[in-house]
């Protein structure tokens, strides 16, 4: 079989909303997927707060938070709110800054994430079959390449 061509550059911006409209897709099946298991009540707005928390560390100020998620400071307050009521978050006044805010995952919030990855891991369990770790290995760099080029560029 002959290699493709290269796309004219009318094709390609159509390339480029196919891959975008997927990802949209992606992202709206999978959170719904994710919401249904959820333990705590948690949305996967605030799960996904809690594992950012995890991963990149605490002490982060709601205005930050709010860039990081490209939401509104209103809606990130609403979701620290929301997690400071189950106990999962701790909003402390900034040592530096009395009119600042500063973030921080409590042992609680830390659990719930915890036994959050534990409710999804089911519904991961039945990829392997259709998407093994070696396609993963091959398509992860790529997505990852494409987050970095958007995120460099909001």
């Amino acid at each position: 079989m002959p290699p493709k061509s290269k796309p004219a550059a009318a094709d390609a911006g159509a390339l480029y909303f196919q891959l975008f409209n997927e990802i949209g897709i992606i992202a709206q099946l999978s959170a719904n997927r994710f919401q249904r298991v959820l333990p705590h009540d948690l949305t996967v707005a605030q799960f996904s707060l809690l594992n950012h928390c995890v991963r990149l560390g605490d002490g982060w100020g709601p205005a930050r938070l709010a860039a990081a998620f490209q939401v509104t400071k209103g809606t990130m307050t609403s979701t620290l709110q929301r997690l400071e009521a189950k106990g999962f978050v701790r909003v402390d006044p900034d040592a530096e800054d009395a009119r600042a805010k500063q973030v921080f995952l409590t042992r609680a919030g830390r659990a719930a994430r915890d036994e959050a990855l534990q409710a999804l891991q089911p519904e991961l369990a039945e990829l392997p079959a259709d998407f093994p770790p070696a396609l993963l290995q091959d398509i992860l760099p790529t997505l990852e390449r494409l987050r970095i080029w958007l995120d460099t560029r909001r």
